[in-house]
């Protein structure tokens, strides 16, 4: 079976379903295959006892997040905040901290070394391009050491490190000593400093959707109709200057373009004929992606908030290391979420279900006290194991990879566009971010193809 288009996209993540979206909408004739029998990429919703949506993938956004904010609000979708009300929780070392605000309790001499080393962190990210991150001026001297060194020079406190541990284990899904520390500055900078990534009121946890994020991605989906065909993984991509022949199963699509809207280390599985230039070839190989076990611990009511808690919580030692209240807006069933990440996803992904789910118990009792040795459900997604997201959040480089192969990261081979929230220029590796890519892969298609005559707006 064959089928000729304009463009061809591989991947029915945000990425893909925004640049499909938009070059429909720009008169092209557009087909969308997904490897998935669904939409969303790393976005998905369960569902609570009751059939409420809860997510399992990524699930929030915040004020700052235009993109995304944007794209709720034209297809309609709604969102509520994230619930804060009450004592947070942090432990760092041998310390525990309840706290209301921003900043927990501490040692002074803690808590100053965790200002200037957030100070400069944030100098730099906001010194360090969006777009060529590899051109700053530091960028030799910070791509070739890790973010753990260069943390590990720029704090002066156990305390300090180990805050600057958990902040990256939860940004990051990994621990500092896998990651560039020139990718993290320009993570940073990308998503306006350190304050704006971790906060929640004014930050990236601030807001989630109504219906679970993955509806914004079933949303489009419904728009393009047809043109979204599920169930079909992309092996063989073949390009010349004539365009491109994507084979998925014994379906061949010819197209003038192609759109690869999926994660580096699964762009890299697609046999290329012919094979891509060695610069591209070589910096997705040195992009791995995030690991975290996402978990919902699902109970009757949430009983944390009658204690004075806020559900958030945070440790250095606890393989739980990042908690939220993630109760639905009507209050009902109560909700915590939690994460096991890098390091602590590994382990947690040799155990056997029964093992993990009593760790995870046993690190909410610690924070909550014993009600929380009673839930009513328990809900985990290990997205390494998803074979088509082999991780999560998203991927980071390697140290020397960006200085080194940086500038292959967007620009088109040929008819080949390249999309997915690590190609963005603010909020990568966030929603946001892959909507960017989305919207600025269609606008580099609809440039570079003969204009058409319009074919209808999806609703």
């Amino acid at each position: 079976m064959g089928k000729s288009v304009d463009v061809v996209i591989v991947g029915a993540g945000i990425a893909g379903l925004v640049a499909a979206r938009d070059l429909v909408r720009t008169g092209h004739e557009v087909l969308v295959l997904e490897a998935r029998d669904r939409v969303g990429g790393r976005l998905l919703n369960a569902e609570l006892p009751g059939g409420e949506p809860i997510e399992v993938g990524g699930q929030w956004v915040g004020p700052t997040q235009h993109e995304a904010m944007a794209l709720i609000d034209e297809l309609g979708l709604k969102t509520h905040p994230t619930h804060t009300a009450g004592r947070h929780i942090a432990e760092l070392g041998s310390s525990r901290s309840e706290y209301t605000g921003r900043i927990p309790r501490m040692n002074p001499l803690a808590l100053l070394d965790i200002a200037q080393a957030q100070l400069r962190l944030d100098r730099i990210g906001r010194q360090v391009s969006r777009t060529e991150p590899w051109r700053a001026d530091r960028a030799e001297a910070l791509d070739s050491q890790t973010f753990d060194t260069w943390l590990r020079r720029a704090t002066h406190t156990a305390q300090g490190r180990a805050f600057f541990r958990v902040v990256t284990e939860a940004v990051f899904s990994t621990g500092p000593e896998d990651m560039s520390a020139l990718w993290a500055s320009f993570y940073f900078g990308a998503g306006g400093g350190l304050d704006s990534l971790i906060g929640v009121k004014g930050g990236a946890q601030q807001d989630r959707v109504v219906g679970g994020t993955q509806a914004i991605a079933l949303a489009v989906a419904e728009q393009l109709g047809d043109r979204v065909v599920l169930d079909n993984p992309v092996t063989e991509v073949d390009w010349d200057d004539a365009g491109v022949r994507v084979r998925s199963g014994g379906t061949v699509v010819r197209a003038r373009r192609a759109v690869i809207a999926v994660p580096p280390p699964l762009a890299a599985r697609i046999r290329f004929t012919p094979g891509l230039p060695g610069d591209r070839d070589q910096l997705v190989q040195r992009m791995p992606m995030g690991r975290v076990i996402k978990i919902n611990v699902v109970y009757d009511e949430p009983f944390w908030r009658a204690d004075g808690w806020s559900g958030q919580a945070n440790s250095d030692h606890r393989p739980l290391g990042t908690v939220f209240d993630n109760t639905p807006p009507g209050g009902s069933p109560g909700v915590l979420v939690g994460f096991l990440e890098g390091r602590h996803a590994d382990v947690g992904s040799r155990s056997d279900l029964a093992d993990r789910r009593a760790q995870v118990i046993e690190d909410l009792a610690g924070y909550f006290g014993p009600r929380a040795r009673t839930p009513i459900d328990y809900i985990e997604k290990d997205w390494a194991e998803e074979e088509y997201s082999r991780g999560c959040y998203g991927a980071f480089t390697t140290p020397g990879t960006l200085t080194r192969f940086g500038h292959a990261l967007r620009p088109a081979i040929g008819p080949l566009h390249w999309a997915g929230t690590e190609t963005a220029t603010r909020w990568a590796g966030y929603i946001d971010g892959a909507a960017e890519s989305g919207h600025r892969v269609a606008r580099e298609i609809g440039a570079a193809l003969a204009p058409t005559a319009l074919t209808g707006d999806p609703a």
